[in-house]
């Protein structure tokens, strides 16, 4: 909730937290993670970051433009901060949405194997890319290539540009911990077998 200070119109306030309320973008995985551990990663840090961009949105409407400074500024600040939690709410709306159980089709076998040899070189590249992530692993469809490319990033706010994600992997520790411990490579191998891959064929068309 936005901080209130006395002196604040208090309707006025409430009216704004309503109006800047955001509706999550996707559902809660309908995979076999403890209750405990969806709990935290959607409901506690995924809806937070969901509430904290409509806070942000809000206070920018009202941000001083004239005094805009690349020292220091309240409009450079919220400006930042939205890009960092804008991402991590479009990351984590991917990666739940592509948990589940399906097998990749041909067509998309086809494409993986094009870029990278082979799905069997592909899933080692990939598996390799998350146990070096500090933040997300990412397959995704290059632009400027037109091809596939696995890439990490370490941050909300670090990325390739130009890359569309297909098929994302949070590797922050929030993800796995309370069902995986410290074990990430048990935590990709579940992954790896949970993975919604006509998600991933829908987002490469919507590329080509």
């Amino acid at each position: 909730m936005p901080d209130y200070f006395a002196g604040e119109n208090l309707a006025e306030l409430v009216g704004g937290i309503l109006a800047e309320a955001k509706r999550p973008g996707v559902s809660k995985p309908n995979v076999p993670l403890s209750k405990k551990q969806i709990e935290i990663h959607y409901d506690d840090l995924y809806m937070g970051y969901l509430k904290k961009l409509g806070e942000i949105e809000r206070k920018l409407k009202a941000a001083d433009l004239k005094s805009a400074n690349a020292n220091f500024s309240e409009f450079r600040e919220l400006k930042h901060e939205q890009l960092f939690i804008l991402n991590s709410v479009r990351l984590h709306e991917g990666y739940f949405d592509n948990l589940g159980s399906s097998k990749p089709s041909t067509d998309i076998t086809k494409v993986v194997a094009a870029d990278f040899g082979s799905m069997a070189k592909w899933e080692n590249n990939f598996i390799s890319c998350g146990l070096s992530a500090r933040g997300w692993a990412i397959l995704g469809y290059d632009c400027h290539t037109k091809s596939l490319v696995n890439v990490i990033t370490d941050s909300h706010d670090m990325g390739m540009w130009g890359v569309e994600p297909l098929l994302i992997l949070d590797m922050y520790e929030h993800a796995y911990m309370i069902d995986f411990g410290s074990d990430k490579s048990k935590y990709i191998e579940f992954f790896m077998g949970h993975i919604d891959w006509s998600k991933v064929s829908e987002r490469l068309a919507e590329c080509e």
